[in-house]
């Protein structure tokens, strides 16, 4: 027998076909230095550039996976609500728009609600989807937003919501503006409750989201370099003929401002909101930590101020970037 019989071919074709575990690019670029990062560090790293520290967009999934505990979490159904009510038609029908970014992002629609554990205490998350249609604000994601705080009302959970959207679903109207309202009765309800609701902004932050919901939280925290605001920075400069200032609507900027109590890298978000989540709810310290990310103790005092809205606040735009 020829040695060349026993060959045995290497089964690229099953290598290749798997989509999910082989990524089109296995390089990604930093958008702030242009250095080319392996996407497999990236991904170890929570998307975080691992030199400059720059914060990439994060899939929702990934985000809830780091976020509770050992990636254990349950989503929950959102109630229906009707599709293509106005049906309308621009480039393209809306309705397939929506089959459109169903498929390339796996979700039904821009917000997925969660429940789980963060260090051993249950507590119930939201995430906006910016890959689906900019995570604009219709008629599900509403839906969803208050679907998480009337479960964190009912279950007394604190409720966590991770913000990125370009505004409200101009497919739908004053339907998708009438969001604004239900979701800030929604978050009155959860005051109610006494529980605290944390806001997460991440980049971007835009329009009719920023105006309700997303500055109505007891705690906002920013994800380091997030654009966060209503309008966009042209759109301004055009309206009041000024320069703005250098980094305006970043989440530093808005942290020296007062708009935003803490900058907090990815790395210590879970800490973060842990330890802040166990004073405002009377629930005792931090538990120990679990070595998936940094420690970051809040006293009773910093909690009260930057409930308050305070300017001596434990995190500031430097110390965020620490990992």
């Amino acid at each position: 027998m020829n040695w060349i019989d026993n060959f045995v071919r290497p089964k690229i074709r099953s290598f290749l076909s798997n989509k999910r575990e082989t990524p089109e690019n296995l390089w990604v670029k930093d958008p702030e230095s242009g250095e080319m990062v392996f996407y497999r560090d990236l991904e170890a790293n929570q998307w975080v550039v691992p030199n400059s520290g720059y914060h990439m967009k994060i899939k929702p999934a990934d985000r809830l996976a780091n976020f509770f505990d050992g990636g254990s979490y349950q989503t929950m159904p959102v109630a229906a609500v009707p599709i293509d009510p106005l049906k309308f038609r621009d480039q393209k029908r809306y309705i397939d728009r929506l089959k459109e970014s169903r498929i390339k992002t796996g979700n039904e629609d821009a917000v997925i609600v969660a429940t789980g554990k963060l260090y051993e205490r249950d507590i119930t998350v939201a995430v906006q989807d910016f890959d689906f249609m900019g995570g604009s604000l219709g008629m599900a994601a509403g839906q969803g937003i208050i679907t998480g705080l009337e479960t964190a009302a009912k279950s007394k959970t604190p409720f966590v919501l991770f913000v990125a959207s370009g505004g409200a679903r101009m497919q739908e109207g004053m339907l998708s503006l009438m969001q604004m309202p239900r979701t800030t009765v929604a978050v009155l309800r959860l005051r109610e409750a006494g529980l605290p609701f944390f806001v997460v902004f991440t980049d971007p932050t835009t329009g009719g989201v920023t105006a309700s919901y997303a500055m109505l939280g007891d705690i906002h925290l920013a994800e380091p370099g997030a654009r966060i605001g209503f309008a966009g920075a042209r759109v301004i400069e055009q309206t009041i003929r000024e320069k703005l200032p250098k980094g305006f609507q970043s989440s530093e900027f808005l942290y020296e401002h007062g708009m935003v109590d803490m900058v907090v890298h990815r790395h210590n978000l879970r800490s973060t909101i842990a330890s802040l989540a166990g004073i405002l709810t009377k629930t005792g310290a931090l538990p120990q930590a679990d070595g998936k990310d940094s420690q970051a103790r809040i006293s009773m005092r910093d909690a009260a101020m930057a409930a308050e809205g305070g300017d001596d606040l434990v995190a500031s735009p430097q110390a965020a970037h620490a990992e």
